[in-house]
């Protein structure tokens, strides 16, 4: 059964794990702890027999917006929802919160998620160019609440 939920400290060496496994940036694993300790409100996980099949990431920009830095799902079990979830409890963690916005950055390369996103009722803003350490361009994303 899917479980989302804040995340905890033990979580983080599964987090690091998933990151490399999915994610084409290599994040310092410090970063994830960093992001925890400054705004635990916005970071989740997805749970399936307590083993982390996916998570989000986000922070609060100012007292109305918010900014998704990083959604991941293990890959052999995307399309099912699971980032959906993530998402939804994310944004109504916001709302909560009084945030209006949610901006994300995407790689322009990546359809799979722009049309996830999309579906979710996010808009394409603009394009980042050089954004990523590899120099590949990002679309900005933007939803309002």
């Amino acid at each position: 059964m899917l479980k989302i939920r804040r995340v905890r400290p033990n979580d983080i060496f599964q987090i690091v794990a998933l990151s490399f496994e999915t994610l084409p940036e290599r994040y310092n694993p410090a970063v994830f702890n960093r992001f925890y300790e400054a705004f635990p409100e916005g970071f989740f996980v997805a749970l399936k027999n307590n083993i982390v099949i996916g998570f989000l990431i986000g922070i609060k920009t100012r007292p109305t917006t918010a900014r998704i830095l990083m959604l991941s799902v293990k890959e052999t079990i995307r399309k099912q929802g699971i980032g959906t979830a993530l998402l939804m409890q994310f944004l109504n963690e916001m709302k909560q919160q009084n945030v209006t916005q949610v901006t994300l950055e995407v790689r322009t390369t990546n359809q799979n998620a722009i049309e996830f996103y999309k579906k979710q009722g996010f808009h394409l803003e603009e394009t980042l160019h050089h954004f990523y350490q590899n120099g590949e361009e990002a679309y900005s994303m933007t939803k309002e609440l």
